[in-house]
């Protein structure tokens, strides 16, 4: 079978082609917006799958990768107009993400009408939460009547890279103690136990937890209020004043971008090294609280853009953990672990460990673990 998988980012859109006995990857395209329309963005993509396809083994099946899945969706769903229904009604809950997902859907259904399309969640792996993590401490009959509460999302990264941690370490999968870090544009960290999400950095919707590139993540809910007054902004303004001026960007007052903030500190820009001190510092105590319902930790995995590359954040972090008794290897974070299976750390435990994300192969083998049953 011949899965495409599409996976519609906060900046970006990738679509990977799948052959999934062998799990082996036959195309992939990455096209960032660069100010460009998700629609535009699209077009060029199909463009150049269709011209890959002509030339290639037809495609079976179709998964989309969609952020929000409410407690409507635990689990792949073949798409249908009751399930986009389902989707857009939890739009609300994610409204940057969940229209483009739609849009993504709406665009493969044109070009491939014939295949069978089927919905992979972000928050389903987080449907695993107990109650004492994801409920907030509000009268809970906005619970009941609206769905507030504590989704968790980046769900497919903190599945890929915690099930590759578990094999290349070759750890008891019923007690295993994970905590993985995707950081990317957006941020999150989650604690996964014996393969399942038992906490997670964010929230009802994708702005809660860690620092981000242009998200501020956590902030007292009367920041509202108090900016509503002073600056005379509607809910909307400080919505996207939290979500796109915020986080490195705000912080720095130079750029989002990871890379550009440590050349610039290199050079002596004073905001830049605080933003990344304060990432990496926010983030290692949100590492440090997930130890808690681990009781404990086997490994420390780090993927995402960020994540992956930035052997500068890693060592801050692990500075600041090294109470754990995590101590990172030099040599071995410099080169991102490439040589060591991913670990970056010494021979001491836990293990530190570097795994590039694959968002996409999971959704492929999501699709037609569906498309079996």
């Amino acid at each position: 079978m011949s899965v495409l998988s599409v996976n519609c980012g906060s900046s970006s859109i990738k679509l990977a082609v799948f052959e999934t006995h062998g799990a082996e990857c036959l195309f992939r395209i990455q096209l960032d917006l660069n100010g460009r329309t998700y629609d535009e963005t699209m077009t060029e993509a199909l463009n150049q799958l269709f011209v890959w396809s002509h030339q290639a083994q037809p495609i079976e099946a179709i998964g989309h990768r969609i952020v929000h899945g409410g407690e409507i969706f635990q689990k792949p769903t073949v798409i249908n107009q009751e399930v986009i229904d389902g989707i857009t009604s939890v739009s609300s809950l994610a409204p940057l993400h969940n229209p483009i997902g739609l849009l993504g859907i709406k665009r493969l259904q044109e070009a491939f009408p014939e295949q069978t399309h089927v919905a992979v969640f972000d928050t389903a792996f987080h449907q695993t939460l107990p109650e004492r993590a994801y409920l907030y401490a509000i009268p809970q009959k906005l619970y009941r009547d609206y769905g507030v509460r504590r989704y968790g999302f980046h769900g497919l990264s903190h599945r890929f890279v915690s099930q590759e941690a578990e094999k290349r370490l070759s750890l008891p999968p019923s007690t295993s103690r994970i905590i993985t870090a995707h950081l990317g544009n957006g941020c999150s960290a989650c604690a996964v136990l014996a393969g399942k999400s038992i906490e997670t950095t964010m929230g009802l919707s994708p702005s809660e937890g860690l620092v981000m590139g242009t998200r501020s993540g956590d902030v007292d809910p009367g920041l509202h209020s108090f900016l509503a007054e002073k600056l005379g902004l509607n809910l909307s303004e400080i919505q996207s004043l939290l979500n796109n001026e915020s986080g490195l960007l705000g912080l720095s007052e130079l750029s989002s971008d990871v890379r550009e903030l440590e050349a610039a500190s290199d050079r002596g820009h004073a905001q830049a090294s605080l933003a990344l001190e304060i990432f990496a510092y926010r983030l290692a105590r949100q590492i440090a609280g997930l130890c808690v319902p681990l009781n404990g930790l086997d490994a420390l995995v780090f993927a995402g853009g960020i994540g992956e590359n930035s052997s500068r954040l890693r060592q801050q972090v692990a500075q600041w953990l090294s109470h754990l008794g995590l101590e990172l290897d030099d040599t071995k974070n410099q080169n991102h672990g490439i040589h060591h299976n991913g670990i970056i750390s010494t021979e001491t435990k836990p293990a530190i460990m570097v795994i590039p994300t694959d968002e996409e192969s999971l959704i492929a083998r999501e699709t037609a673990q569906k498309m079996s049953h």
